[in-house]
């Protein structure tokens, strides 16, 4: 089989019936799978959940035969958020799991994320593995028949199970008596559990993107529009308003006058408060290069740290547990507390948040206001090719200028993007004059070396 690699930075993502969100592929998927997480006599099991979109059916069946085929038993958990699914995949002792979804894309698309036992993403070496199986067709002949074969079970209790969870890690003797909410679930993976959730605590919940039809994902609504919830908090003079993605990994907030409150403002905020319970290991937040200079600077004054990592919330859970952290994330909203589970989870996250709030008696604009955010700038600048501009001298020069110039009061990030070929210039810094000009005159620089 002549195969592209099939893993990027978040799973295997495409438009679903085209390569390489096949059926076929799909089955091949689940065989590599199936074949790497199986060890020993005893009978393995992988849990398979999905989010709302209408090709979830065939690839879920077609992962489902891939699994069974190779002897390895299916747990099928339906749409659930893919936190539920890391959930129940380590609660269950399964020795895997595969979330179905494209997260916020729309739903023509669709992808495939593969969780282990302990219900952390697959690191590159194992994907790279299933990827050698599939291409090699070497576990072609490793057909078990008979009563080998796998089966599949529905686990109906799933949802039961993960909105549980959640519900422990809002603090006991805390309710949401009092507060109105008003909720998107982005007609996604959340539409049954986060309803309950913040209802089952009593919150007053106004609903929003929970009739999902297998084509309304992400579609005008969730965290890609918040305006939608920043409209109706204002119109039913709620508290606050959230708006989770297609599989409510993540979150965007507006506060009570509907004004947005991103990630990194809802990091500084979170952290603050696990400071001054020392419940913030290492005093250290991780966040990725995109993230705010504002958040860096809160930190600071905080008597914190920030570290930064590649974009990916991948590379932030991989930094958090190498450093041994607690709290990362990114200023999409996708923002991960080890301390309850192993990847991001928009709806602990709010209610993570709205502990806060209840502790504080503040609302989310108070709290919001522990963070400037500071003036950002950027530009792309098309080029021929993607060459290391730290060795090309006027330009490299030209940087190490800008950056002691503004030394702690503003800084350069320059990337290529991975998909187009552009160079991505960006500066923040406190004055905004300043950093646009910085910023013109790299991009002039630029055009003039690379092109």
């Amino acid at each position: 089989m002549n195969m592209r690699k099939l893993f990027g930075t978040d799973g295997i993502r495409g438009i679903a019936n085209v390569y390489p969100m096949t059926v076929e592929m799909a089955v091949q998927v689940g065989r590599g799978t199936a074949y790497v997480f199986k060890n020993g006599k005893k009978r393995h099991k992988i849990v398979i959940g999905k989010d709302t979109r209408l090709s979830g059916y065939m690839i879920e069946n077609a992962i489902a035969a891939g699994i069974c085929s190779m002897g390895v038993d299916v747990l099928l958990v339906g749409p659930l958020p893919t936190p539920g699914i890391a959930f129940i995949t380590s609660s269950m002792r399964a020795d895997a799991g595969v979330v179905i979804s494209a997260s916020h894309n729309a739903f023509q698309d669709n992808g495939i994320k593969i969780f282990s036992r302990d219900g952390f993403k697959l690191p590159d070496s194992i994907e790279e593995e299933i990827e050698k199986l599939i291409s090699s067709n070497s576990i072609d002949a490793l057909r078990p028949t008979a009563k080998e074969v796998g089966k599949a079970y529905r686990i109906d209790d799933a949802k039961g199970r993960y909105i549980v969870f959640l519900k422990h890690t809002f603090p006991m003797d805390y309710t949401l008596d009092g507060i109105k909410i008003v909720l998107d679930c982005a007609n996604g993976a959340a539409y049954k559990v986060a309803p309950e959730v913040f209802s089952e605590l009593g919150a007053e919940v106004i609903l929003a993107g929970v009739s999902p039809d297998g084509e309304n994902i992400n579609d005008d609504c969730g965290s890609l529009h918040p305006e939608l919830i920043g409209r109706m908090v204002k119109e039913e003079g709620a508290d606050i308003g959230l708006a989770l993605d297609g599989d409510a990994d993540r979150v965007i907030f507006v506060d009570e006058n509907g004004t947005l409150v991103d990630g990194d403002h809802i990091m500084a905020i979170c952290a603050k408060a696990m400071m001054e319970e020392d419940r913030l290991k290492e005093r250290t937040l991780v966040a990725t290069v995109m993230s705010n200079l504002g958040l860096e600077v809160a930190m600071r004054k905080m008597g914190g740290k920030l570290i930064r990592t590649n974009v990916g919330d991948r590379y932030v859970v991989e930094k958090m547990r190498e450093k041994g952290c607690n709290l990362g994330g990114e200023q999409s909203g996708h923002i991960i507390f080890l301390d309850y589970n192993t990847t991001g989870d928009g709806t602990l996250t709010a209610l993570q948040l709205l502990s806060v709030m209840k502790k504080y008696n503040k609302t989310l604009s108070e709290l919001a206001g522990i963070m400037e955010t500071y003036p950002q700038t950027l530009i792309n600048v098309k080029v021929k090719e993607k060459i290391d501009f730290t060795q090309v001298p006027e330009l490299a020069s030209k940087i190490e200028k800008i950056e002691k110039e503004l030394r702690d009061s503003g800084r350069v990030l320059i990337r290529y993007s991975g998909t187009e070929p552009l160079v991505r210039i960006m500066l923040e810094g406190a004055d905004e004059n300043q950093i646009k000009g910085f910023a013109e005159g790299l991009a002039e620089d630029f055009r003039k070396r690379l092109n």
